[in-house]
């Protein structure tokens, strides 16, 4: 939100209060607390008549430093607030009377007193600063008070808002804020936090997260669940304003000397991701949206896939599994479904897992409305005339309320009745069109539930899951989220359209993402509305095979690729199948995501942060440490792509290419631009047709261009996450030096190595 005209002039309709001095300092625990007035006070009579802000800084975990500003400390906006994890730094404050300077971890925050200048430091080295007119207290659309009797005496009428402000250095690119569909680098952008369901070609975003991250090794999260709004650039060039209504804006000022620390200390705070099944990394196939089914339609799809050998392991059903004007509300239609149990048990005996579709609005034409009503599980209208209802999306939909207990355990056994019938997976929809003139079970503040919502909805969900099926066996497929959403993984990107232009937009979506401290992401292959050209189709199935997770789902027709030419089957097929051997790579990548909060898709930006060329890129991505891929996004089969430093390989067409240049491919349907990076030692299991299988059997481990007296590493995992082998590779005198170490080594292990001038050399491990 704007609150000048221009630098220099504020709004007519805004009165501000900046924080003008550090009047008062004291080391409390953990940091120190400020009183900063509206101007300097340097008299007794200074110091009447003014507003003053409370200002604290606080450790919060390590490398973060938590700031508080308050105006009125006894208001209470009941705002429901994000579950964060504190673990502070030990932190040493020396106060002076020219300044106050605190330090935890290797940050530091020195503040100036006699105009309340603050920097934060990381090794002597600015990474952001707070000065002249940067924190303030807004008062807006302000009536004057009266001295006179009257609702006015001594209270000036007006909406409040605190905003700080954060200092950009020249060059200096910010990324993040969520899953955003606009351009990568968000530095000239107003963003505000507020989930949407608005397609995936405008500013609106299904996945707000109050998080940017800077290439200057720092990141800002607003730990605000309602609309905060971000100024990037904008309202003045030299910082990032953000701006919260009420009386009091908190955030953390989190360091990493890398993106991958940066991104293990944000999510040591807001949570870390848990760890995916590994047959979720498998292909999934869905229903699709609008076309007719029934079991017999349902049966012809997975045996069209598996008659064509193409390696499937989740099938969906979409909305249709329920009547229509019953959604949502746990019951198969009976009708085309009269034996529900028995085909998901004939569907499991075919290899695969099962995922329904589900949302958190309830139409009123069925018996679990009915309940609900009865029982007081829904949002409540703001007016007291019983609860809120629309006719959007369902008729008499109402919205289940995820601050009432005793409403999420019902919820809940819905939920259990599906797993216990055979369901694996839980597709979780919408969350975002959650209406403000309501009232919730607990009072908290209908506008900052509004975003929070979609973390308690996908909490209950997959923590239920959970209880029926185990730590590590649950998954959802989420549409929307928030800060502390990537604990219940995974989120999809929305409703894409069918083009070149879509897909390259729903690419940028998920790097923003990334940046956002989420590691696991798909999209509809060739996407959800309209239907693609057999050419379109065939370039997104080979971005969404490398992708975390990979499904085929859209609005109007069946995804299965029969329907658009023989050709996208073999496509399919093969990229699926490479998939399926790529597991050992990919899983060791998300068992490093488990822990850490480092994304298996990685921006450029992330993963080459002193490399200025890579600052920008959005049409590309690593996959894990070492792989680069970029894919096609357009019809002529024409790739543009740079490469890093250092020596590349083509993993499809053996190709090598020197970094630190931009090249130019055309590339038929089965290639496209993946690149391993040079002295990697690659683990590529045998097994084509499923992702869950013993990665150390039928192993191979692939040493791609060594580096002399470099040594490199390949993990391989277990299906619980867990390291049972290790191998070391170096190059010493044109030799390779092969180790293995762990709780199951092969009997026999088959090595390549690609060396520099594109020869191959093989050999066996006994």
């Amino acid at each position: 939100m704007k609150f000048t005209e221009g630098y220099w002039l504020r709004k007519e309709s805004v009165q501000a209060s900046y924080a003008s001095q550090a009047y008062t300092v004291e080391e409390i625990p953990n940091g120190m607390r400020i009183v900063a007035p509206e101007r300097p006070i340097r008299s007794r009579a200074d110091a009447l008549d003014l507003t003053a802000l409370v200002v604290e800084f606080v450790s919060a975990g390590h490398n973060d430093i938590a700031v508080t500003a308050t105006h009125y400390q006894g208001y209470d906006n009941w705002e429901p607030r994000y579950d964060l994890n504190w673990n502070p730094d030990p932190v040493t404050v020396e106060i002076t009377d020219e300044e106050a300077v605190m330090t935890a971890g290797d940050l530091t925050v020195r503040v100036r007193r006699s105009d309340f200048y603050y920097r934060f430091e990381a090794g002597g080295r600015l990474l952001t600063s707070s000065g002249f007119r940067n924190l303030a207290y807004m008062r807006t659309k302000k009536r004057p008070m009266s001295y006179r009797p009257g609702p006015h005496y001594l209270t000036m009428e007006y909406e409040p808002y605190m905003v700080s402000e954060l200092s950009l250095k020249p060059g200096e690119t910010i990324y993040g804020f969520g899953e955003r569909f606009t351009p990568f680098v968000k530095n000239g952008q107003t963003v505000t936090m507020w989930n949407e369901d608005g397609g995936t070609a405008s500013e609106v975003s299904y996945k707000n997260v109050p998080l940017y991250v800077s290439s200057e090794h720092y990141a800002v999260f607003a730990d605000h669940t309602g609309p905060v709004s971000f100024e990037v650039g904008t309202e003045k060039v030299e910082y990032v304003g953000m701006s919260i209504p009420g009386e009091e804006i908190r955030y953390h000022l989190i360091y990493g000397a890398t993106p991958a620390e940066l991104m293990d200390n944000y999510t040591a705070l807001t949570g870390r991701p848990a760890l995916p099944p590994a047959w979720s990394f498998g292909l999934w196939l869905s229903t699709s949206f609008k076309p007719e089914y029934d079991e017999e339609t349902t049966g012809k799809l997975i045996a069209g896939m598996q008659d064509r050998k193409i390696p499937m392991r989740v099938f969906h059903f979409d909305c249709y599994w329920m009547k229509a004007l019953h959604w949502c509300d746990f019951e198969w239609d009976d009708a085309v479904f009269s034996d529900v149990e028995g085909m998901l048990a004939r569907y499991h005996e075919k290899g695969l897992k099962i995922c329904c579709w589900v949302n958190p609005y309830v139409g009123q034409n069925n018996d679990f409305f009915r309940d609900g009503l009865a029982n007081g599980y829904f949002l409540q209208r703001a007016d007291g005339r019983g609860i809120k209802q629309v006719d959007n999306w369902q008729p008499g939909l109402a919205v289940l309320d995820v601050t009432n207990p005793e409403a999420c355990a019902w919820y809940a056994d819905k939920i259990r009745d599906l797993l216990r019938k055979g369901v694996d997976a839980i597709k979780t929809d919408f969350g975002e069109r959650i209406p403000t003139d309501v009232e919730y079970y607990d009072g908290s503040d209908p506008e900052a539930m509004h975003n929070y919502y979609t973390y308690l909805y996908n909490k209950l969900v997959f923590e239920t899951i959970e209880e029926e099926r185990g730590v590590g066996n649950a998954v959802l497929f989420a549409r929307s989220a928030t800060a502390g959403s990537q604990k219940f993984p995974v989120h999809w990107g929305g409703d894409c359209s069918a083009s070149y232009a879509s897909m390259a937009e729903t690419l940028r979506a998920g790097l923003s993402f990334a940046m956002s401290g989420f590691s696991f992401w798909s999209h509809d292959i060739s996407g959800f509305e309209s239907t693609a050209t057999p050419d379109l189709y065939k370039r997104w199935v080979q971005f969404g095979i490398f992708s975390t997770h990979s499904r085929l789902h859209g609005a109007d027709t069946y995804r299965v690729p029969w329907i658009f030419d023989e050709e996208s089957v073999d496509v399919l097929r093969r990229f699926s199948e490479l998939k399926n051997t790529l597991m050992p790579y990919i899983f060791r990548m998300a068992v490093q995501a488990h822990e850490h909060g480092t994304p298996v898709m990685r921006p450029m930006a992330f993963s080459f942060p002193e490399d200025p060329a890579c600052r920008y890129l959005d049409m590309q991505y690593m996959l894990g440490d070492s792989l680069l891929v970029a894919p096609i996004f357009n019809e002529e089969g024409i790739s543009d792509f740079y490469l890093p430093e250092g020596t590349w390989k083509n993993l499809l067409d053996g190709e090598i290419l020197t970094g630190g240049k931009w090249y130019r491919r055309t590339y038929d349907y089965f290639h496209l631009g993946v690149f391993v990076r040079g002295n990697t030692l690659l683990a590529i299991g045998g097994n084509t047709q499923v992702p869950d299988y013993d990665y150390t059997q039928d192993l191979t481990l692939h040493y791609y261009l060594p580096a002399d007296d470099l040594e490199c590493r390949a993990e391989v995992t277990d299906l619980t996450g867990k390291v049972i082998l290790t191998a070391t590779a170096t190059h010493r005198e044109g030799k390779v030096d092969l180790q293995l170490k762990g709780d199951t080594i092969p009997d026999k292990l088959r090595y390549v190595v690609h060396l520099a001038d594109g020869s191959e050399e093989t050999g066996e491990l006994s």
